[in-house]
Protein backbone atom coordinates (compact mmCIF):
# COMPACT_ATOMS: atom_id res chain seq x y z
CA UNK A 1 0.00 0.00 0.00
CA UNK A 2 3.04 2.54 0.87
CA UNK A 3 4.72 1.78 -2.79
CA UNK A 4 1.66 2.70 -4.37
CA UNK A 5 0.91 5.66 -2.18
CA UNK A 6 4.19 6.96 -2.55
CA UNK A 7 4.43 6.60 -6.52
CA UNK A 8 1.06 8.31 -6.46
CA UNK A 9 2.30 11.22 -5.14
CA UNK A 10 5.82 11.07 -6.68
CA UNK A 11 3.90 11.73 -10.56
CA UNK A 12 5.00 8.55 -11.25
CA UNK A 13 8.61 8.72 -10.55
CA UNK A 14 10.52 5.82 -9.26
CA UNK A 15 10.55 4.83 -6.29
CA UNK A 16 12.86 5.13 -3.81
CA UNK A 17 15.13 1.75 -2.54
CA UNK A 18 13.08 2.06 0.88
CA UNK A 19 10.19 1.16 -1.30
CA UNK A 20 11.76 -1.48 -3.82
CA UNK A 21 13.92 -3.08 -1.82
CA UNK A 22 14.06 -6.74 -0.91
CA UNK A 23 13.50 -7.56 2.82
CA UNK A 24 17.01 -6.58 5.06
CA UNK A 25 20.10 -8.73 5.51
CA UNK A 26 19.91 -9.58 8.44
CA UNK A 27 16.79 -10.22 10.75
CA UNK A 28 18.43 -8.04 13.76
CA UNK A 29 17.42 -5.54 11.59
CA UNK A 30 13.98 -4.18 10.94
CA UNK A 31 12.56 -3.25 7.79
CA UNK A 32 12.27 0.46 7.54
CA UNK A 33 8.46 1.47 8.89
CA UNK A 34 8.89 5.54 7.27
CA UNK A 35 5.02 5.91 6.47
CA UNK A 36 5.54 6.76 2.44
CA UNK A 37 3.55 9.93 2.64
CA UNK A 38 5.72 11.15 5.24
CA UNK A 39 8.93 10.32 3.60
CA UNK A 40 7.22 12.29 0.20
CA UNK A 41 7.68 15.26 1.92
CA UNK A 42 11.53 15.27 1.30
CA UNK A 43 11.68 15.70 -2.27
CA UNK A 44 12.90 18.88 -2.85
CA UNK A 45 14.40 21.30 -0.04
CA UNK A 46 16.39 23.83 0.47
CA UNK A 47 18.80 24.55 3.49
CA UNK A 48 18.64 27.48 5.73
CA UNK A 49 22.22 28.05 6.93
CA UNK A 50 23.29 30.80 8.93
CA UNK A 51 20.89 31.18 11.23
CA UNK A 52 20.74 29.21 14.03
CA UNK A 53 23.90 27.66 12.93
CA UNK A 54 27.45 29.23 11.68
CA UNK A 55 26.90 32.59 13.09
CA UNK A 56 30.07 33.95 12.59
CA UNK A 57 29.16 37.64 14.14
CA UNK A 58 30.90 38.90 17.03
CA UNK A 59 27.52 39.46 19.07
CA UNK A 60 26.24 35.64 18.61
CA UNK A 61 23.46 34.41 18.36
CA UNK A 62 21.39 37.75 18.72
CA UNK A 63 17.78 38.17 19.13
CA UNK A 64 17.59 40.86 16.35
CA UNK A 65 20.06 38.01 14.07
CA UNK A 66 17.30 35.28 14.69
CA UNK A 67 14.46 37.60 13.98
CA UNK A 68 15.72 38.81 10.47
CA UNK A 69 18.13 36.88 9.12
CA UNK A 70 15.46 34.81 7.87
CA UNK A 71 12.22 35.65 7.55
CA UNK A 72 8.78 35.14 6.86
CA UNK A 73 9.11 36.95 3.49
CA UNK A 74 12.35 34.20 2.88
CA UNK A 75 9.73 31.17 3.87
CA UNK A 76 7.09 32.68 1.84
CA UNK A 77 9.72 32.48 -1.19
CA UNK A 78 10.99 29.06 -0.77
CA UNK A 79 7.86 27.80 -0.84
CA UNK A 80 6.87 30.00 -4.03
CA UNK A 81 10.27 28.33 -5.80
CA UNK A 82 9.21 24.99 -5.19
CA UNK A 83 10.43 23.74 -2.39
CA UNK A 84 8.47 21.40 0.34
CA UNK A 85 10.86 21.43 3.04
CA UNK A 86 13.52 23.42 5.24
CA UNK A 87 16.99 22.30 6.14
CA UNK A 88 17.16 23.90 9.47
CA UNK A 89 20.32 23.72 10.94
CA UNK A 90 20.78 24.52 14.38
CA UNK A 91 23.76 24.84 16.86
CA UNK A 92 23.20 22.78 20.34
CA UNK A 93 25.93 25.05 21.81
CA UNK A 94 24.03 28.16 22.69
CA UNK A 95 21.42 26.15 24.56
CA UNK A 96 23.65 23.07 26.09
CA UNK A 97 24.81 24.55 29.61
CA UNK A 98 27.53 22.77 30.78
CA UNK A 99 26.97 19.18 32.72
CA UNK A 100 23.28 20.82 33.07
CA UNK A 101 22.26 19.39 29.14
CA UNK A 102 18.37 18.82 29.98
CA UNK A 103 17.96 22.84 30.86
CA UNK A 104 17.36 24.20 27.57
CA UNK A 105 17.32 28.63 27.97
CA UNK A 106 13.31 28.95 27.33
CA UNK A 107 14.32 32.02 25.35
CA UNK A 108 16.47 30.54 22.83
CA UNK A 109 13.89 27.44 22.68
CA UNK A 110 11.09 30.25 21.80
CA UNK A 111 12.91 31.27 18.93
CA UNK A 112 13.94 28.04 17.39
CA UNK A 113 9.79 27.31 17.78
CA UNK A 114 9.23 30.28 16.48
CA UNK A 115 11.38 29.79 13.31
CA UNK A 116 9.88 26.13 13.05
CA UNK A 117 6.24 27.54 13.62
CA UNK A 118 6.94 30.02 10.66
CA UNK A 119 8.02 27.26 8.22
CA UNK A 120 5.14 25.04 8.92
CA UNK A 121 2.81 27.96 8.48
CA UNK A 122 3.76 27.73 4.95
CA UNK A 123 2.93 23.93 4.38
CA UNK A 124 6.85 22.92 4.54
CA UNK A 125 8.32 20.30 6.38
CA UNK A 126 11.14 20.64 8.57
CA UNK A 127 14.66 19.14 9.73
CA UNK A 128 15.99 20.19 12.87
CA UNK A 129 19.41 19.57 11.99
CA UNK A 130 21.89 19.80 14.83
CA UNK A 131 25.02 21.51 13.77
CA UNK A 132 27.80 22.11 16.25
CA UNK A 133 31.14 23.14 14.56
CA UNK A 134 34.52 20.96 15.01
CA UNK A 135 35.42 21.15 18.40
CA UNK A 136 31.98 19.91 19.82
CA UNK A 137 32.66 17.03 17.47
CA UNK A 138 36.01 16.65 18.63
CA UNK A 139 34.46 16.02 22.02
CA UNK A 140 32.29 13.28 20.95
CA UNK A 141 35.19 11.95 19.21
CA UNK A 142 37.11 11.38 22.50
CA UNK A 143 34.71 12.12 26.06
CA UNK A 144 31.95 9.57 26.27
CA UNK A 145 30.90 11.83 29.26
CA UNK A 146 30.17 14.37 26.97
CA UNK A 147 28.05 11.54 24.27
CA UNK A 148 26.62 11.06 27.20
CA UNK A 149 25.57 15.06 27.89
CA UNK A 150 24.69 15.04 24.27
CA UNK A 151 22.17 12.37 24.17
CA UNK A 152 20.26 14.01 27.42
CA UNK A 153 19.81 17.22 25.38
CA UNK A 154 18.61 15.34 22.63
CA UNK A 155 16.25 13.73 24.58
CA UNK A 156 14.63 16.68 26.33
CA UNK A 157 14.92 18.54 23.16
CA UNK A 158 13.13 15.50 21.06
CA UNK A 159 10.30 15.62 24.04
CA UNK A 160 9.32 19.60 23.55
CA UNK A 161 9.12 18.80 19.96
CA UNK A 162 7.01 15.32 20.39
CA UNK A 163 3.93 17.43 20.44
CA UNK A 164 4.52 18.88 16.81
CA UNK A 165 3.28 17.44 13.60
CA UNK A 166 5.29 14.26 13.15
CA UNK A 167 4.49 14.00 9.85
CA UNK A 168 6.46 17.18 8.98
CA UNK A 169 9.00 17.69 11.53
CA UNK A 170 12.44 15.41 11.05
CA UNK A 171 14.88 15.00 13.77
CA UNK A 172 18.62 14.45 11.90
CA UNK A 173 20.94 13.18 14.55
CA UNK A 174 24.36 15.16 13.88
CA UNK A 175 25.54 17.06 10.74
CA UNK A 176 28.74 15.51 9.62
CA UNK A 177 30.11 13.58 12.65
CA UNK A 178 33.66 14.48 11.95
CA UNK A 179 34.50 10.91 13.19
CA UNK A 180 37.32 9.23 11.88
CA UNK A 181 36.63 6.29 13.67
CA UNK A 182 33.44 5.28 11.71
CA UNK A 183 33.11 1.97 14.45
CA UNK A 184 32.85 5.00 17.11
CA UNK A 185 30.04 6.77 15.40
CA UNK A 186 28.15 3.87 14.83
CA UNK A 187 27.97 3.21 18.43
CA UNK A 188 27.69 6.96 19.18
CA UNK A 189 25.09 7.24 16.80
CA UNK A 190 23.04 4.61 18.06
CA UNK A 191 23.41 5.70 21.96
CA UNK A 192 21.71 9.43 20.23
CA UNK A 193 19.12 7.40 18.09
CA UNK A 194 18.10 5.72 20.90
CA UNK A 195 17.61 9.03 23.45
CA UNK A 196 15.75 10.98 20.57
CA UNK A 197 13.12 7.78 20.72
CA UNK A 198 12.53 8.25 24.17
CA UNK A 199 11.88 11.66 23.84
CA UNK A 200 9.52 11.51 20.53
CA UNK A 201 8.18 8.36 19.94
CA UNK A 202 6.45 9.06 17.03
CA UNK A 203 8.74 11.17 15.18
CA UNK A 204 11.11 10.10 12.43
CA UNK A 205 15.09 10.08 12.74
CA UNK A 206 17.45 10.71 9.95
CA UNK A 207 20.87 9.33 10.29
CA UNK A 208 24.38 9.61 8.51
CA UNK A 209 27.96 8.21 7.99
CA UNK A 210 30.80 9.03 9.85
CA UNK A 211 33.05 11.47 8.98
CA UNK A 212 31.73 14.00 6.55
CA UNK A 213 28.80 12.27 5.52
CA UNK A 214 30.00 11.39 1.93
CA UNK A 215 28.52 8.54 0.57
CA UNK A 216 31.54 6.56 0.69
CA UNK A 217 30.65 7.12 4.51
CA UNK A 218 27.09 6.06 4.40
CA UNK A 219 27.88 2.81 3.11
CA UNK A 220 30.20 1.15 5.00
CA UNK A 221 27.84 1.51 8.07
CA UNK A 222 24.59 -1.18 8.84
CA UNK A 223 21.38 0.51 9.70
CA UNK A 224 20.18 1.23 13.45
CA UNK A 225 17.88 -1.25 14.61
CA UNK A 226 15.06 1.65 14.73
CA UNK A 227 12.51 1.25 11.96
CA UNK A 228 11.80 4.75 11.82
CA UNK A 229 14.90 6.46 10.09
CA UNK A 230 16.23 8.17 6.85
CA UNK A 231 19.46 7.75 6.23
CA UNK A 232 21.45 10.52 4.52
CA UNK A 233 24.36 11.77 2.63
CA UNK A 234 26.02 14.59 1.69
CA UNK A 235 27.45 15.01 -2.37
CA UNK A 236 30.19 17.61 -3.57
CA UNK A 237 31.90 15.33 -5.43
CA UNK A 238 34.51 15.88 -7.01
CA UNK A 239 35.40 18.52 -4.09
CA UNK A 240 38.09 20.54 -6.57
CA UNK A 241 35.19 21.69 -8.62
CA UNK A 242 32.45 22.18 -6.03
CA UNK A 243 34.88 24.08 -3.45
CA UNK A 244 37.75 25.68 -6.11
CA UNK A 245 38.45 28.72 -4.63
CA UNK A 246 37.08 27.99 -1.21
CA UNK A 247 39.37 29.44 1.63
CA UNK A 248 38.59 26.48 4.43
CA UNK A 249 39.66 22.46 4.57
CA UNK A 250 42.27 21.82 1.93
CA UNK A 251 44.18 24.52 1.43
CA UNK A 252 45.37 24.66 -2.46
CA UNK A 253 41.18 24.89 -3.14
CA UNK A 254 42.31 28.28 -2.79
CA UNK A 255 44.42 28.31 -6.37
CA UNK A 256 41.90 26.27 -7.85
CA UNK A 257 39.73 28.59 -10.24
CA UNK A 258 37.82 28.70 -13.36
CA UNK A 259 37.81 24.56 -12.89
CA UNK A 260 35.12 23.67 -15.73
CA UNK A 261 32.59 21.04 -15.72
CA UNK A 262 32.54 18.41 -17.36
CA UNK A 263 36.17 17.60 -17.02
CA UNK A 264 38.42 17.42 -19.67
CA UNK A 265 42.19 17.05 -19.85
CA UNK A 266 43.13 20.15 -21.55
CA UNK A 267 40.47 22.18 -19.23
CA UNK A 268 42.10 20.96 -16.15
CA UNK A 269 45.77 21.09 -17.21
CA UNK A 270 45.02 25.11 -18.12
CA UNK A 271 43.80 25.29 -14.19
CA UNK A 272 46.90 23.15 -13.00
CA UNK A 273 49.63 25.55 -14.47
CA UNK A 274 48.29 28.23 -11.55
CA UNK A 275 48.53 25.74 -8.93
CA UNK A 276 52.66 26.35 -7.23
CA UNK A 277 52.85 22.78 -5.62
CA UNK A 278 53.39 19.57 -7.66
CA UNK A 279 50.90 17.57 -5.62
CA UNK A 280 48.36 19.80 -6.04
CA UNK A 281 48.74 20.43 -9.71
CA UNK A 282 48.46 16.35 -9.88
CA UNK A 283 44.98 16.63 -8.10
CA UNK A 284 43.92 19.39 -11.03
CA UNK A 285 45.36 16.96 -13.49
CA UNK A 286 43.37 13.76 -12.02
CA UNK A 287 39.98 15.88 -11.95
CA UNK A 288 40.79 16.26 -16.15
CA UNK A 289 42.17 13.06 -16.40
CA UNK A 290 38.20 11.38 -14.48
CA UNK A 291 36.05 13.07 -16.73
CA UNK A 292 33.62 13.71 -14.10
CA UNK A 293 30.27 14.31 -15.82
CA UNK A 294 26.83 13.17 -15.39
CA UNK A 295 27.65 9.49 -15.63
CA UNK A 296 30.16 9.84 -13.56
CA UNK A 297 28.11 10.97 -10.86
CA UNK A 298 25.50 8.23 -11.59
CA UNK A 299 28.11 5.84 -11.18
CA UNK A 300 28.80 7.40 -7.31
CA UNK A 301 24.88 7.96 -6.75
CA UNK A 302 23.90 4.35 -7.49
CA UNK A 303 26.07 2.97 -5.15
CA UNK A 304 24.30 4.43 -2.62
CA UNK A 305 21.00 3.54 -3.46
CA UNK A 306 22.16 -0.71 -4.28
CA UNK A 307 23.24 -0.44 -0.33
CA UNK A 308 19.77 1.10 0.33
CA UNK A 309 18.04 -1.43 -1.71
CA UNK A 310 19.81 -4.30 -0.18
CA UNK A 311 18.72 -3.38 3.56
CA UNK A 312 15.71 -2.30 2.75
CA UNK A 313 15.70 1.28 4.31
CA UNK A 314 15.03 4.84 2.69
CA UNK A 315 18.17 7.33 1.57
CA UNK A 316 17.92 11.08 0.84
CA UNK A 317 20.46 13.61 0.03
CA UNK A 318 20.23 16.62 2.05
CA UNK A 319 23.44 18.61 1.14
CA UNK A 320 24.90 19.36 -2.03
CA UNK A 321 26.02 22.23 -4.46
CA UNK A 322 28.85 24.59 -6.01
CA UNK A 323 30.14 27.24 -3.89
CA UNK A 324 29.60 30.26 -6.22
CA UNK A 325 32.22 32.39 -6.78
CA UNK A 326 34.85 30.93 -8.95
CA UNK A 327 32.75 28.52 -10.56
CA UNK A 328 31.27 29.22 -13.95
CA UNK A 329 28.12 29.80 -13.79
CA UNK A 330 27.31 27.70 -16.68
CA UNK A 331 29.33 24.57 -15.06
CA UNK A 332 27.74 24.79 -12.09
CA UNK A 333 24.43 24.88 -13.13
CA UNK A 334 25.22 21.90 -15.15
CA UNK A 335 26.59 20.22 -11.88
CA UNK A 336 23.93 20.69 -10.07
CA UNK A 337 21.35 19.00 -12.73
CA UNK A 338 23.07 16.33 -13.17
CA UNK A 339 23.37 15.62 -9.65
CA UNK A 340 19.63 16.14 -9.27
CA UNK A 341 18.37 14.09 -12.19
CA UNK A 342 20.83 11.54 -11.12
CA UNK A 343 19.21 12.02 -7.30
CA UNK A 344 15.75 11.65 -8.63
CA UNK A 345 16.41 8.66 -11.25
CA UNK A 346 17.34 6.69 -8.32
CA UNK A 347 13.98 7.47 -6.32
CA UNK A 348 16.12 10.21 -3.62
CA UNK A 349 15.16 13.11 -2.04
CA UNK A 350 17.60 16.28 -1.67
CA UNK A 351 18.18 19.16 -0.12
CA UNK A 352 20.52 21.94 -2.02
CA UNK A 353 22.92 23.95 -0.02
CA UNK A 354 22.08 25.90 0.70
CA UNK A 355 19.11 29.41 -0.05
CA UNK A 356 21.06 32.39 0.83
CA UNK A 357 25.32 31.58 1.44
CA UNK A 358 27.77 30.96 -0.66
CA UNK A 359 26.09 28.48 -2.62
CA UNK A 360 23.02 29.82 -2.34
CA UNK A 361 19.71 29.61 -4.85
CA UNK A 362 19.33 33.37 -3.94
CA UNK A 363 21.30 36.42 -4.51
CA UNK A 364 21.19 39.48 -2.93
CA UNK A 365 19.88 42.54 -5.56
CA UNK A 366 19.15 46.31 -4.20
CA UNK A 367 19.03 44.62 -0.20
CA UNK A 368 16.63 41.71 -1.17
CA UNK A 369 17.16 37.95 -2.10
CA UNK A 370 16.54 37.09 -5.56
CA UNK A 371 15.94 34.15 -7.26
CA UNK A 372 18.86 32.48 -9.84
CA UNK A 373 16.94 31.71 -12.58
CA UNK A 374 19.79 29.37 -13.79
CA UNK A 375 20.26 27.64 -10.88
CA UNK A 376 16.28 27.20 -10.36
CA UNK A 377 16.36 25.69 -13.84
CA UNK A 378 19.50 23.17 -12.89
CA UNK A 379 16.79 21.90 -9.67
CA UNK A 380 13.92 21.35 -12.26
CA UNK A 381 12.17 24.23 -10.39
CA UNK A 382 10.24 27.57 -11.89
CA UNK A 383 11.27 31.34 -11.32
CA UNK A 384 8.52 32.52 -9.16
CA UNK A 385 6.03 35.22 -10.56
CA UNK A 386 6.92 38.94 -10.05
CA UNK A 387 4.43 40.38 -7.55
Amino acid sequence: MRCAALLALLGGQSLSPAQTAAPPSSSMQPASSVPAPRLAHLRRGINASGWFAQVYDKRGYTREHFQSWTTAEDIALIKSMGFDHVRLSVDPQPMMASRRPEEIPAEYLGYLDAAVKMILDRGLAVVIDLHPDGEFKTRLAKDDGFVQEFSDFWRVLARHYSIWDAERVFFEILNEPEMSDRYRWSGVQAKLAAAIREGAPQHTMIAAGARWSDDDDLVFIEPLRDPDVIYNFHFYEPHIFTHQGATWSSYFWHWVKGLHYPSSPESAAKVAASVPDTVDRLAVIRYGADHWDAARIDAEIIQVSEWARQRGVPVVCNEFGVYREYADPQDRAAWIRDVRTALERHGMGWTMWDYSGSFGVVTKKDGKNVPDEATLRALGLNRPPEK
